[in-house]
């Protein structure tokens, strides 16, 4: 799971985000996106796919298994 949260973070900084833009963006409370990104809970696959969608990157990068943001 310390890997998926650091990801959302360092994901989020590099796009000049804050917790609320993205929580607003996937439609979660802003306290749920901040348990995925502080590591206290697993977001579900449909969170996954809201949050490789909303940060425009594969969802292969955004769990940490392609060094490649690009979508194909």
């Amino acid at each position: 799971m310390y890997g998926l949260s650091t990801q959302f973070k360092k994901i989020r900084v590099e796009k000049n985000l804050t917790q609320k833009q993205v929580a607003d963006g996937i439609g979660v409370a802003e306290q749920a996106y901040q348990r995925y990104e502080y590591g206290k809970t697993v977001p579900s696959a449909l969170v996954l796919i809201a949050l490789a969608d909303y940060f425009d990157v594969s969802l292969d990068y955004l769990v940490g298994r392609s060094d490649d943001p690009a979508r194909h």
